[in-house]
């Protein structure tokens, strides 16, 4: 089928959030055939990530939701054009900031457009957005709470669901996690493990208090806390007052190693869904081979099989969070049987090939061309 012109935008700038999903995305569909190019914000992670990458980058935009007014403007000028010129036949964009552009500068170009909704709270149903949403062509929801909520905004037809994806080139089966044990001191310890950016709301506050708990039931017990964040200093008075010093790691912020960080543990916690609601960290978990303990929140309630690969708690509850890894640490032969069923299901559901058809799928739906 013929290459399609596409335009990406993300109004971000860090390395974290839409980041990850959006240079999935772009890549996937530049590896199907596809022109696609890449708008983000200038000088930071994200477009030295995309740099590395290979992506085409468009000149001249700012996308910075605080610019002056002036280079607000500049922005529309400059879309406006480079749909016009490039032939742009689909703008699909991810965040607040970028849609509102895209769908002003769009005017009466032919090119249709997209929104990922990539956490619930970004959907508004106040009269301004309601006004925009008609003018999307499509919106696509990456987690079922967000699905629910475009219920109000959306039509059914212009309402899809599309979940996450993880590489998993990246977690080759069988990686060992020895090095990363010894070099935080973890030895042969049961490990449990979590990743994410340490902020209010992750849920890392509830998982030291079940640690604690479990410690008091499983003295070996390690933690091994993965991320940065403002959210340190407050979870380290934490760790203080409960008595874990010297228990409890803090392992940084882990890129070109996450596999290996992983590889570990000997089980993954995810308590909070972050600002990227397909909760890509617990995939990169399964895909690791891990078994995953989670709230319900996010897409993590249709992402982990309850009592296949991993366990689901209500609410976090320190209690439960406890005593779901005191089976879990007590029996490695069923943690290992969690993992590897966690495996399967990302290889047969959360692969970006399949994530990126589903995409291209919708946009040759929204042009005419059928699937």
């Amino acid at each position: 089928m013929r290459p399609l012109r596409v335009l990406q935008l993300a109004a971000n700038r860090w390395w974290t959030g839409s980041a990850d999903p959006v240079i999935t995305l772009v890549r996937g569909l530049r590896e199907r055939g596809h022109q696609v190019l890449l708008g983000c914000i200038r000088g930071d992670r994200f477009e030295a990530r995309a740099r590395a990458e290979g992506l085409p980058l468009v000149d001249g935009l700012w996308l910075d939701r605080t610019a002056h007014p002036f280079r607000l403007a500049r922005d529309l000028t400059a879309l406006r054009r480079l749909i016009r010129t490039e032939g742009i036949e689909i703008v699909h964009t991810h965040l607040s900031h970028d849609h509102w552009l895209a769908g002003l500068a769009r005017g009466g170009a032919p090119a249709r457009l997209v929104r990922t909704f990539h956490r619930a709270a970004a959907v508004k149903a106040d009269p301004l957005h309601r006004w925009l949403y008609r003018r999307t062509d499509a919106a696509i929801a990456v987690a079922e709470p967000i699905e629910r909520r475009l219920v109000a905004v959306f039509p059914a037809d212009r309402r899809h669901r599309i979940d996450g994806a993880v590489d998993l080139a990246r977690f080759p089966p069988g990686l060992d996690g020895r090095t990363i044990r010894a070099a935080l001191g973890l030895g042969e310890a049961p490990v449990v493990g979590t990743v994410g950016r340490l902020v209010p709301g992750r849920g890392h506050d509830r998982l030291v208090e079940a640690f604690a708990r479990l410690r008091g039931r499983l003295p070996a017990a390690r933690l091994l806390i993965v991320g940065k964040g403002e959210g340190r200093p407050a979870l380290e008075a934490e760790i203080r007052r409960l008595g874990l010093e010297g228990v409890a790691r803090f392992a940084g912020y882990r890129e070109a190693d996450l596999a290996s960080v992983l590889a570990a543990m000997d089980c993954f916690v995810q308590l909070g869904a972050g600002s990227e609601e397909s909760c890509r960290a617990a995939l990169e978990a399964m895909a690791a081979g891990r078994p995953v303990l989670a709230a319900r929140v996010g897409a993590l309630p249709e992402t982990v099989v309850d009592g296949e690969t991993g366990w689901l708690v209500e609410g976090g509850d320190p209690e439960a969070v406890a005593a779901r890894l005191e089976m879990l640490l007590t029996d490695p032969e069923r943690a290992r049987r969690m993992g590897a069923s966690g495996r399967r299901r990302v290889e047969t559901a959360f692969t970006p090939a399949r994530q990126v058809a589903r995409v291209e799928a919708i946009y040759r739906g929204l042009l005419g061309e059928g699937r």
